[in-house]
């Protein structure tokens, strides 16, 4: 089963990972200025990674595919690290869409 990891970053703001059965994180959130609003980032992610359509893939300016994961709202709740393939991006959705779920959340804040 996968796992939310909320961290405080340097600047005091809090932030969350998703990382698969491996330890691999999988999704990294945005900032956010309070740990609710962090964990109101954590639902949203459990919620959206179930609609495919809320995935936006992506190529950096280097050709990597990498994706955002949005909110209905449009707004961008968590994004992948660089893949080295498109089929390595879809794999990491695909883990996305079967972790986010059920991940369990530990609070390292």
């Amino acid at each position: 089963m996968g796992k939310f990891e909320i961290k405080t970053d340097k600047s005091g703001q809090f932030r969350f990972n998703l990382k698969a059965n491996n330890g691999q994180v999988i999704l990294s959130s945005e900032a956010y200025t309070t740990k609710a609003a962090c964990e109101n980032g954590i639902e949203s992610v459990r919620k959206n990674s179930q609609d495919d359509g809320r995935f936006d893939r992506k190529t950096a300016k280097d050709g990597s595919p990498y994706f955002n994961l949005k909110a209905s709202n449009g707004q961008v709740i968590g994004n992948s690290e660089m893949y080295s393939s498109t089929s390595a991006m879809e794999n990491g959705i695909a883990s996305v869409k079967t972790n986010a779920p059920s991940a369990s959340v530990d609070d390292n804040s």
